[in-house]
């Protein structure tokens, strides 16, 4: 465990804390976050988790963006659910990157365990998409990733890092619930 590690994993904490409540402070926190966790997944070769945190810092920026300027009149998103064919299309586009990705670190790297680094990766970037355009279905996928991300990261020996996605698996639960509210305008 290194103090960088459990830096990281408090600001994760944070950030996705206040992504639940909606609270735009959640993005820019959210981007320390991913840049502490690109030398992170460096050092313990998970390769496609470090490509993947270089893509959640411009993801960050979409979703801060979106989040204040987004939406049909340009003032921010609200919440919105997404109908069969878009999670569809979102998890199929999940499975082709999974394929893609694992592939390739799995035969031009020396990833450690590349076909579940790139499955979890790819998919975490169709939860991440559908969190910065504030649709209901982040949640549930964040739910079922934040899982198997709990045992990755004990099996490589990142505790911090694995209480940190146990704490998410909770969070993801209760954004599903906070948001549902705000979708039934019962927030």
């Amino acid at each position: 465990m290194s103090t960088v590690e459990l830096v990281a994993a408090v600001l994760g904490i944070v950030a996705v804390w206040l992504t639940v409540r909606q609270n735009i402070w959640g993005w820019p926190i959210g981007l320390v976050m991913v840049v502490l966790y690109v030398w992170i997944f460096y050092d313990v070769k998970l390769y496609s988790d470090m490509l993947l945190q270089c893509v959640y810092a411009v993801l960050q920026l979409y979703g801060w963006w979106q989040w204040l300027r987004g939406g049909q009149q340009h003032q921010g998103r609200e919440v919105t659910s997404l109908g069969g064919a878009p999670i569809a299309g979102g998890l199929a586009v999940g499975a082709v990157g999974s394929l893609v990705l694992g592939y390739l670190m799995g035969t031009h790297t020396d990833a450690a365990l590349p076909w579940l680094d790139a499955a979890l990766t790819a998919f975490s970037l169709v939860a991440q998409f559908w969190m910065a355009q504030k649709r209901l279905q982040c949640w549930a996928l964040w739910f079922v990733l934040d899982v198997i991300y709990v045992g990755l990261f004990y099996h490589k020996g990142l505790y911090p890092t694995a209480v940190l996605y146990a704490v998410f698996v909770g969070l993801a639960a209760y954004g599903w619930l906070d948001w549902r509210r705000a979708l039934a305008g019962t927030r």
